[in-house]
């Protein structure tokens, strides 16, 4: 039997359903004001293969999945653009509800994608507003809950095992808890709510007994958890983000209604990181299924990658081990239809070993989901010795688990008439020694899509290209800082070499660059750009540029790096003896090289640029009055380093997605090992608008600022001796 580790109780424990030949599953499903991303996905796969499991073992699987619709968004959030998506929907006059079924409706067409194996009942929040409001006022009559203004609290005090799934609330949690849902009215800054008061304009709200409002995000849950699958089910599952604060509060509003426990088995998946965070739309890493569709990349390989991770470690995401996957996928996929074209007998032998792959096969699958590990079994019986005929039963019996579909697969050694008689044409003419016709022929061929191999004389293998094998890679891309060759240690080749970083508006790159062509020697300088995971059209112009001045360098990102990371691809791949970073909403407007030279000459100066910061008390940084000379911090709009600094000063910190006070804290970093920040403020510049920071809506630039002073400080609060004013 499938055993999976229960959150609860700290330990694996095998799935023991309650009614005998029956499980019930219940899963947090999608917020639906927003694409799921993929990082949402990989928790919905965990579920999908957890319940095939125990469909392969002949139970009748009840899975629900609800769809939170009530709008925990403010209203005047909404308003202010938070989403554009959302925003624009709004301006189209479209209801909160329309939105809702859009985005209900794009999420179930992306488990169909990725062959996900619908939940029976998908129930929506706002059409169980009556069985919220049972329980919370069953909550109020038992003591559990309070009502004050309107709102209705539960009151965690009152619940002695609040706590139980996520352990001890540590004091960070609890605060970010507090962050989210702060609230005077509250007894116990622990209280969460279970029935809000509507806020002025807000479109979705309902009558209840303590006034119009909406209920709070846990009861949601409870409501319909125990309305589909009664007062006790089997397993409850949603991703670590869950635990707490929400399936606490779930676990104490649910046990404190039925008097009882209602969930056998908690199971949580961890989180899908991009360049080594956690994938989220705040931290601008998030993406969706169509992001994958976009790049030509079959969906169907982020399940495949899914799977070479425990769901209970974290997966980091590149497009670089997407494309890997797809590659093994497609590989696998070949052998499946070669193994489907063969009829070898079953004999009693051959069954005896069948039976020993799928015991091996499953005893991976029940050892806590060992997902890796029964890959590595479907791999190992791809090189074993059994007829194609045993794999391929074998392998359909795996993938009603595994869930790839493979099935579905076309057969691609499956070809058109007039394809053979290209083939047999060219055939005929390499056994004449005809090879030029016969290789005209083989490229016209794999034009129209096909692949050959040649396998001895007169004989080939042909079959239709992969998707990936037909993808037009246009240039070599990278998916981190740690795929560029680091040049930092070896000997300067010129005298400067300038980064900058093209994050769209392809015009100011063009404004910035041609300033600094027409007022510098070319022969003194290198201009690096990263192509920041930019469209097709910018990026190809952006190439343009290259060709057409030989000091141009590109280098292509296969998506969107964080800010840090972009600028250590720019350190990293410089060549020059001093390295300038340059924001592109900076126009040169007379030479700058020889002055940023000078002024780097004494050893004990480590940063140059243009606008400089300084502070009393790091608690806030401040642009002085335009003044020259020493500062705390250099912002990066130009902000120039001998290159040979960086061996002692190291690279800029990656956890630093935003660029927002990116500058101050490597300011910080040159500091710390003594040498001098130095603000010119006559070089010739001018500084346009910067339409990425004008371009973010207010709320969401603020938060991400305020994340990044947070890391800033967590690093250097205690390093007031580097001020000036020290």
């Amino acid at each position: 039997m499938l055993s999976l580790y229960n959150t609860v109780n700290r330990k694996k424990e095998i799935l023991t359903p309650v009614n005998e030949g029956r499980f019930s599953m219940y899963t947090c499903g999608p917020t639906v004001y927003r694409d799921a991303h993929i990082g949402n996905m990989r928790s919905y796969l965990m579920s999908d293969w957890i319940k095939r499991r125990m469909l392969f073992s002949g139970y009748q699987v009840i899975h629900v999945k609800n769809i939170t619709d009530v709008g925990h968004m403010r209203q005047e959030i909404l308003e202010q653009g938070e989403d554009k998506m959302i925003a624009s929907a709004i301006a189209e006059g479209k209801t909160t509800q329309e939105i809702a079924e859009f985005y209900t409706n794009r999420f179930l067409n992306d488990e169909k994608i990725l062959n996900i194996i619908p939940a029976n009942y998908f129930p929506k929040a706002t059409d169980h507003i009556e069985e919220m409001i049972t329980i919370i006022d069953d909550l109020i009559s038992k003591g559990f809950a309070y009502e004050i203004d309107s709102n209705v609290y539960f009151q965690v005090d009152k619940f002695e095992n609040y706590g139980k799934l996520s352990g001890n609330i540590h004091d960070s949690q609890l605060l970010e808890a507090m962050r989210i849902d702060t609230d005077p009215n509250k007894k116990d800054p622990r209280d969460f709510t279970l029935w809000k008061n509507a806020e002025p304009g807000r479109e979705l709200k309902w009558k209840s007994p303590w006034g119009d409002g909406f209920p709070g995000w846990h009861i949601e849950c409870s409501a319909m958890s125990i309305k589909y699958l009664g007062n006790y089910f089997d397993l409850h599952t949603g991703g670590v983000d869950n635990i707490f604060p929400h399936h606490e509060g779930e676990i104490a509003q649910s046990e404190s209604f039925l008097n009882c426990s209602f969930v056998s088995h908690w199971v949580h998946g961890q989180h899908l990181l991009a360049d080594g965070v956690k994938m989220s739309k705040s931290a601008q890493n998030a993406y969706i299924l169509s992001d994958l569709s976009d790049r030509n990349i079959d969906p169907m390989s982020f399940r495949y990658l899914c799977m070479t991770a425990r769901y209970r470690t974290r997966l980091n995401f590149t497009f670089t081990s997407l494309k890997a996957s797809e590659t093994a996928l497609n590989r696998l996929k070949r052998l499946y239809v070669s193994w489907s074209q063969d009829s070898s007998k079953l004999t009693s032998e051959i069954l005896s070993d069948m039976s020993d792959w799928e015991g091996k096969f499953i005893s991976k699958i029940d050892d806590d989901l060992n997902l890796p590990e029964a890959v590595s079994i479907v791999w190992a019986l791809t090189e074993s010795s059994m007829p194609g005929s045993a794999k391929y039963n074998l392998m359909n019996k795996f993938d009603e688990i595994l869930g790839l579909n493979l099935s579905k697969t076309l057969n691609m050694y499956q070809l058109p008439v007039t394809v053979k008689k290209d083939l047999d044409e060219r055939s005929d003419l390499r056994s004449t020694g005809k090879f030029d016709e016969a290789d005209f022929i083989r490229n016209q061929l794999g034009i129209k899509g096909y692949k050959i191999h040649d396998v001895s004389s007169g004989k080939y293998l042909a079959r239709l290209k992969d998707p990936s094998e037909l993808r037009d890679e246009k240039w070599e891309t990278i998916s981190s800082s740690s795929n560029v060759l680091s040049n930092i240690d070896s000997p300067s080749e010129l005298k400067c070499s300038i980064g900058l970083i093209a994050d769209g508006y392809f015009d100011d790159l063009k404004r910035c660059i041609n300033s600094i062509l027409s007022h510098e020697n070319s022969e003194d300088i290198e201009i690096i750009i990263l192509d920041n995971g930019n469209d097709e059209d910018i990026a190809s112009d952006i190439e343009s540029l290259s060709k057409q001045f030989s000091t141009i360098k590109v280098i292509h990102a296969d998506h969107r790096l964080g800010d840090a990371a972009s600028k250590n691809v720019l350190i990293k791949s410089a060549k020059g003896e001093i390295f300038i970073l340059v924001d592109t909403s900076v126009e040169f407007t007379g030479s700058f090289l020889s002055r940023i030279e000078k002024l780097l000459l004494p050893d004990d100066v480590g940063v140059v640029g243009y606008a400089g910061l300084k502070t009393e008390t790091l608690l806030h940084f401040h642009d002085g009055e335009g003044e020259s000379g020493d500062v705390d911090a250099m912002q990066a709009y130009c902000f120039a380093f001998k290159r040979k600094s960086i061996t002692k000063v190291g690279l800029m910190r990656e956890c630093f997605r935003f660029y927002r006070n990116l500058d101050i804290d490597f300011s910080f970093q040159f500091k710390e090992k003594g040498y001098r920040i130095i603000a010119d403020n006559n070089l010739s510049i001018t500084l346009h608008t910067h339409r990425g920071w004008e371009d973010l809506p207010s709320t969401q630039r603020d938060e991400l600022s305020r994340k990044n002073y947070g890391k800033f400080l967590k690093k250097w609060r205690n390093r007031e001796d580097l001020l000036l004013s020290k």
